[in-house]
């Protein structure tokens, strides 16, 4: 039934697209088989024009929750659905009706073991209701207002169900379509049930909202929620009550007379910070996830959708946006070769020429005209013509760029993005790259050297044992590696940290080598 499932529930999805008119056109199946190119030529023909403008869009909101979250992942992935639909997708509204207030009431008792009357002096009705939870407003024992984030009921099973069929037909797009294989959508459906995963768990969300508090302890303008832990499980989060005006709200923060000019500067550079900085960036700042407190601070909310970048891609974005700044393409393309981004069969040369074809009709206009979105969005865009495997994670973060930059302009719209962010990029890059950084550098290679040598006399000791065992294994008739006996040194080794086993490999060949010399 899991295959007969499978299509059924996908062609339900097909009637719905079909309806509202949502399958791309003809000149953009091209590389599509005949078979599928015909289907959607089908298709075209029960398609109504009744939907307006948002015709995906609406599809998807059609669809459910689980839909809904697969049209914002695609929003990240210009390169798979256009730029077109994923500017359309990206103003997907993330909104769905209530669920009953008393079933969110026995969600707390199953969660937290107590009614939500003997937790809370008062409990108010859904206040937001997304896909994945909604949230209420409530009053501590103790006075305190909070916030309490709940859990959908049934959520998680109908997220796994429409996730089965999102590997089906990613898995076959892959067999049929090759050159969709260059786009992963099978690795792609897997960060989007590992993002998925991350958000059905409010402890995880909690935690996010804890380690960003750490590491914005110190910055000026922003902040995050206090965790209430004691009232906070797998389905339940509870966070303080953030007063405040929400950024989607033009007029009351005009009426308020804050300084916008500053508040957009603010979004820049925080998100900067985050990504560059730490590492760890909110994904999901759109206006309705930020506020202006009664201080002018910017505070952000909804912490479900993170992204995290390694060091090495964290200086690679940094040097590739403060390149093009300089407009040292040069430059930028030796860091995308550094970075393994780009096949090293692949001229640097040409690759920069593509760089200033990209660059330089964006440098040359107004100031405030300049996108660093638009410029992230089009150099993904040349993936394709350099054999470049897709990178997600820096996908998301060109989607939340977008979001974070169209804040930032209708906060202020001759908002000047290259001025806000030069200060927080050159400050990285100088901290990274110059005499601290290279001691800092020096200082993690020499942990790591350190690390080895502690664990050198133990490893000494297991490399006798080991000739000696070997010398035994040769004297008695031959060494013979069985399957149990290759399973038996496989979990050996695994049991190593990543030094110990670049010396148990060049310790393995010396024994061997000694092993042989017995032998023979």
């Amino acid at each position: 039934m899991g295959f007969f499932g499978h299509v059924f529930r996908l062609a339900r999805v097909g009637w719905v697209l079909a309806r509202h008119d949502a399958f791309p056109p003809p000149e953009d199946t091209a590389a599509l088989p005949w078979s599928a190119r015909c289907g959607l030529h089908l298709a075209k023909l029960v398609a109504t024009k009744s939907h307006g403008n948002g015709k995906l869009s609406g599809a998807l909101a059609e669809l459910g929750p689980s839909y809904v979250k697969l049209g914002q992942f695609l929003a990240t992935r210009p390169d798979i659905v256009g730029p077109a639909r994923a500017e359309e997708l990206r103003k997907l509204q993330d909104r769905l009706p209530p669920f009953d207030l008393g079933v969110a009431r026995q969600m707390i008792r199953l969660n937290l073991g107590r009614g939500a009357d003997e937790i809370f002096a008062s409990f108010s009705p859904p206040v937001a209701a997304a896909s994945i939870a909604q949230v209420h407003r409530a009053t501590t024992r103790d006075g305190r207002d909070v916030a309490v984030k709940i859990l959908r009921p049934g959520i998680e099973q109908r997220f796994a169900r429409d996730l089965s069929d999102f590997f089906f037909a990613a898995r076959l797009i892959e067999r049929v379509s090759a050159p969709m294989r260059r786009l992963r959508p099978v690795d792609a459906t897997e960060t989007l049930a590992q993002s998925v995963k991350l958000e059905m768990d409010l402890r995880m969300e909690a935690a996010a909202i804890k380690e960003m508090a750490g590491n914005v302890a110190d910055d000026p303008g922003f902040r995050v929620p206090k965790v209430e832990w004691p009232l906070t499980a797998r389905q339940v989060l509870t966070t303080d009550w953030i007063e405040g005006t929400p950024l989607s709200d033009m007029a009351a923060l005009q009426a308020r007379g804050l300084d916008l000019n500053r508040l957009a500067d603010t979004v820049i550079q925080s998100f900067l910070r985050h990504a560059i900085r730490d590492g760890f960036f909110h994904a999901d700042m759109h206006q309705g996830n930020l506020f202006a407190d009664a201080q002018g601070n910017l505070v952000a909310v909804d912490f479900g959708i993170m992204g995290r970048l390694t060091p090495k891609e964290r200086l690679f974005l940094a040097e590739i946006l403060y390149g093009f700044i300089r407009r040292d393409y040069a430059r930028v393309a030796q860091v995308h070769f550094d970075a393994g981004y780009v096949p090293q069969h692949q001229d640097p040369a040409v690759f920069a020429q593509a760089l200033r074809a990209i660059g330089e009709p964006i440098m040359d206009r107004p100031a405030h005209e300049i996108s660093m979105a638009r410029l992230l969005t089009q150099l993904f865009e040349v993936t394709g013509q350099f054999d470049m495997a897709t990178q997600p994670q820096l996908l998301l973060l060109q989607k939340t760029m977008v979001v974070v930059e169209g804040v930032a302009r209708m906060l202020n719209p001759h908002f000047n993005m290259w001025n806000s962010s030069e200060p927080v990029l050159r400050e990285w890059i100088e901290k990274k790259l110059g005499p601290w950084g290279q001691i800092e550098g020096a200082a993690v290679g020499a942990a790591s050297l350190g690390r080895l040598f502690t664990t050198l006399p133990e490893m000494l000791v297991e490399a006798q044992a080991a000739t000696h065992m070997l010398a035994d294994m040769a004297n008695a008739g031959g060494i013979k590696l069985d399957r149990e006996t290759t399973e038996a040194l496989a979990a050996a080794q695994a049991r190593h940290s990543r030094a110990g086993r670049y010396a148990l490999v060049a310790g393995a060949a010396a024994l061997i080598a000694i092993a042989l010399s017995l032998i023979f």
